[in-house]
Order: structure tokens, then C-alpha cells, then sequence
């Protein structure tokens, strides 16, 4: 007796050849729509699903294999003899391979001006609701979703059957399948209504983009997976030009580059430089290369090893300048021949190209931190300051050009681990003091760091001053100026403290903590 399976494909990868493998394993093949017709034009005889059901498609098509005598086919357990006599008594064949792959909604939502309606038809009702019937009945019926498991189920068919292990596993990946494919329904409709609210339930899918070797440690299992539908301004989006794959730590401390380079855009040419997801040196310039050596400057002992963005064409003279220390990975919007030419000598640097690397994040973005047992949610942190609530609490008004310092510190404070403080001057980090129990050590790390150059710099706080402390220590080392939040009950010993000094101080009255 011929066995049966049911075909129904929206990608029809390889559906043609393991239609014909299936039919010489002897199985004869119910189809639907337009799966049936690319089977028949390949010379596949084809059973159509209203000859199986008696009753006809309709509804364009949305009502076709929600009958009994395909879902009785697929749930009936065959060692329960009842079931088996009741299928018999109702003319229902058994089928023991389900082929299916759901409407592309993935697809579908990507694609630019896509309408509500659009997403709507192309949510599948039918589909998952036979695949997850067949993948409940596991045991009986081998259910295949991904086309790449076409060839492992006609192999073990040559032996008779496919094994109880595969059926699982291919079960287990039905189950995966339609979680993934429902999260994004949801998370396509909510935003459709309530884009800036986090809901009672929280579901997100995310597709693998490689293993890796390990984690952020050698004894730690690892892989990274890409956001469905994300902006084209992340690391996932970047093409890789050259060097080896990218590591757990890798990633992690590129995204903290990129994360800063948002905040500078595309206005003038800016050089980050990051180590261990801090930065550790920041510099704009004229000139792609002359930031570059700002940022290089900053800390020419912790950039070793670490990984630079840049937020411009790299070019000769700037790849010539990169080629001269060890570094992780280079990331620009593209490179010149001439910069490729240069870099790609050194075998080991990695080198990724992301045209829109320096587009800002759009506010809502969500920022996910897993903790043991839950997850912390939080729309990204987007903003800056508000400009119209700066405020100048000291007696002496900063400069100009001491201002234009402070904005320019406050970007990389606030990407900066807390407790942290950095110093600035003439566009570059002079000393960055990040992730400290305590914001005077952070203060007293920076000023270590600057050195000489601690002298005539602007201070940049992530987070209020506790006390006055933090105040005094930038007088005894001259800086001029301080950026920092306020907001602290002893606000007025660090105001007192600066006037004293004749330090300008300006209060944003946003907090950037980063942990």
C-alpha cells in the first residue's frame, strides 16, 4: 500500500526533487495551490487537496487543508488500534511525511512600504496548524519545514523509515519555527498600535548568524544571533572584507564603538577607539587621519588590541597610521583600494565595512540585559540632553569653546562603563575613567591616564557628584570646565567647590548610567 505525503510550500527549494525522492520511496503526494502546479509542470503526479477532502478550496485560497480527513491523516496515532479502525471507518489515509513551510510574513513586513493589509494576508493559519499537528504526533509522522532536510529524510527512507530520533529533532524544529513566526506577528502588530510600550508578555526571535568557538571565556558556549527586521546600522548588518571570524568579545566591544560613533554622525571625521567596550580614545578632525591620531594619542597603550570605527572612507594615510599597531578590527563605511591594499597585509585584523555605521539609533530601539532568572527591558538610550535645560550653576560662564568641549565629552561619558568620568580637550580624549565603585577613583583613573594633559581639560561626569571631592581633585590638577548631570543633595559643595576654584560648571539634568 502507498504511503501518503502532503506538500505545501511557499519556498519551493529543492520541493521538486524530494517530490520525486519521495515517490520512488513509494509515497504518493497530496498538494495544494500553487505548489501542486510547479509539481505538475516537473512531471510530479500530484493528488490535489479537494480530490483528498471533497470539498473545494475557497476564500482565495484561505480555506484548504483545514478538514478532518487531512488533520484526522496526520493526528492518528498508529499503534492505538481505535484510531487506525476510525480512519478506516471514515475513508481518512494516513499521512506520514508533512512538507511545509509557512507564508513569507518574514518577508513580507521587510519589504519597504509594506501595508497592514499586507502583513495581514500573509499571516499562515492553515500551515502551522498542520505542521504542529504532525510534529505532535512526532512518533508516526516526519514533519519538515526546512527544506535543508530534504536529503536526511529521503536517506533514511531508502532503509524503510525515517528514524524516531530525526522525526524528534524535525519536530523540535516545527516547535521552534512557528514560536519564531508568531513573536514576529506580535511584535509587528504591537507596533503598529503601541510602538513606545513594553507589553505584559515579552517575545522576541532572533536568527543565528554563526557559532563561535566560545564565549567571552574558553569554557563558555557561544553564538551570535540577528535581530529580524533591524536597522542597517548595526554590526549584524556589516560585511566582512577580510581577516578571521569575529569572537564572542569581538562583537561585544564593536558594538560599544559603533554605539559611540552614533553620536557624532557623519559632520566631521571622527576615530573611535574602544577596549573591553569602553572607549579608551576619541578624536575629531579635519581630516579622517588627523582624528585618528587624536584618538590614537589619547591612550597609544590601551588602542593596542582593541577596535577602531571611523566614521568615514578609510584612506591611504589613515590606513597607513592602523597598520602600525595590533589591532582587533577596523570598521569604516568602506575603504579605499589603496587603504585595502595596506591593512589586508596583516592576516589576523579583521576589517568591516558598514555604510551607515554612524546613522543614529531610532529612539524605541529596545536594550536587553539577561539576568539570572529574567530579563531587563529598556527603550535604548538615545538622547543626550535636552539643550533648553543646560544649565551654568557656577558664577564663572564657560567658554565657547570650553562648552563645545563639554558636549563633546558628555557623548563618550555617556558610552562609558559607570562609575565614569572623562577628560577632553582640543577634540580628543586626554583620559577616560571608566567603571568604578566610586566617581573620585574614576576621576583620579582619568587624570592618571591624561597625564600632563590633565591640565586645561573639561570634565565629563556620567552621574552626579556625591560630594565635593571629585571638584577639588580637578582643581589640583587643572581642569577648567565640568559637564556632569546634578541632581545630588550636596549639589551646592560641589557649586561652592568650582566657584572657589574658578571652575565653570554646567548641570544637564539627564543622567547616562551605563552598566
Amino acid at each position: 500500500m502507498k504511503r501518503r505525503a502532503i506538500i505545501s510550500v511557499s519556498d519551493k527549494t529543492g520541493v521538486v526533487d524530494f517530490a520525486k525522492g519521495l515517490i520512488e520511496a513509494g509515497f504518493e503526494i497530496v498538494s495544494t495551490g500553487g505548489t501542486s502546479k510547479a509539481l505538475t509542470a516537473a512531471g510530479v503526479e500530484v493528488i490535489n487537496i479537494s480530490d483528498v477532502t471533497g470539498f473545494p478550496e475557497c476564500l482565495d485560497g484561505r480555506v484548504k487543508t483545514l478538514h478532518p480527513k487531512i488533520h484526522a491523516g496526520i493526528l492518528a496515532m498508529r499503534g492505538r488500534k481505535e484510531h487506525m479502525d476510525q480512519l478506516e471507518q471514515l475513508g481518512v489515509t494516513p499521512i506520514d511525511v508533512v512538507a511545509i513551510n509557512l507564508y513569507p510574513f518574514k518577508e513580507t513586513i521587510l519589504k519597504p512600504g509594506v501595508t497592514l493589509e499586507e502583513a495581514i494576508e500573509n499571516i499562515d493559519i492553515g500551515g502551522p496548524t498542520m505542521i504542529r499537528a504532525a510534529a505532535k504526533n512526532w512518533q508516526d509522522v516526519a514533519v519538515v519545514v526546512d527544506p535543508a532536510d530534504y536529503g536526511r529524510v529521503l536517506e533514511e527512507l531508502k532503509g524503510g523509515e525515517v528514524s524516531r530520533r530525526t522525526k524528534f529533532e524535525l519536530a523540535l524544529k516545527v516547535f521552534e519555527h512557528t514560536a519564531s513566526y508568531d513573536a514576529l506577528i506580535c511584535n509587528y502588530l504591537r507596533k503598529q498600535i503601541f510602538p513606545d510600550t513594553l507589553p505584559e508578555t515579552f517575545t522576541c526571535t532572533y536568527e543565528k548568524v554563526q557559532d563561535m568557538r566560545y564565549g567571552e571565556n574558553p569554557h563558555q558556549k557561544a553564538a551570535f544571533y540577528r535581530e529580524i527586521g533591524t536597522a542597517d546600522n548595526v554590526l549584524s548588518a556589516a560585511q566582512q572584507l577580510h581577516g578571521k571570524e569575529l569572537s564572542y568579545n569581538n562583537i561585544n566591544d564593536a558594538n560599544g564603538a559603533l554605539e559611540v560613533i552614533k553620536e557624532f554622525g557623519y559632520e566631521k571625521p571622527c576615530a573611535v577607539a574602544v577596549k573591553h567596550a569602553n572607549p579608551c580614545g576619541v578624536g575629531l578632525g579635519e581630516t579622517l587621519h588627523e582624528a585618528y591620531l587624536r584618538a590614537y594619542e589619547s591612550d597609544p597603550v590601551s588602542i593596542f588590541g582593541g577596535i577602531v570605527a571611523l566614521n568615514q572612507e578609510v584612506d591611504k594615510a589613515t590606513a597607513e597610521e592602523l597598520a602600525k599597531i595590533f589591532l582587533e578590527i577596523i570598521i569604516a563605511p568602506s575603504f579605499s583600494s589603496e587603504a585595502l591594499e595596506i591593512l589586508e597585509k596583516k592576516k589576523n585584523i579583521r576589517l568591516m565595512q558598514l555604510p551607515h555605521l554612524a546613522q543614529a539609533n531610532a529612539p524605541g530601539t529596545l536594550d536587553m540585559k539577561k539576568v539570572a532568572g529574567g530579563l531587563l527591558v529598556q527603550q535604548l538610550d538615545t538622547e543626550l540632553y535636552d539643550e533648553s535645560q543646560l544649565r551654568v550653576v557656577t558664577k564663572r560662564q564657560p567658554t565657547a569653546e570650553e562648552l563645545e568641549q563639554m558636549k563633546f565629552g558628555m557623548k563618550i561619558v555617556k558610552h562609558t562603563k559607570s562609575n565614569a568620568i572623562v577628560l577632553v580637550k582640543d577634540f580628543a580624549t586626554v583620559g577616560v575613567g571608566p567603571g568604578q565603585t566610586n566617581r573620585v577613583t574614576a576621576l583620579d583613573l582619568a587624570i592618571r591616564y591624561a597625564g600632563d594633559k590633565a591640565a586645561g581639560s573639561v570634565m565629563a561626569s556620567d552621574a552626579f557628584f556625591p560630594f565635593d571631592d571629585c571638584v577639588k581633585l580637578a582643581q589640583e590638577h587643572g581642569i577648567t570646565a565640568i559637564i556632569q548631570p546634578g541632581g545630588s543633595i550636596r549639589d551646592e559643595d560641589s557649586i561652592k567647590a568650582a566657584d572657589e576654584a574658578g571652575i565653570a560648571m554646567v548641570f544637564t539634568g539627564m543622567r547616562h548610567f551605563k552598566h
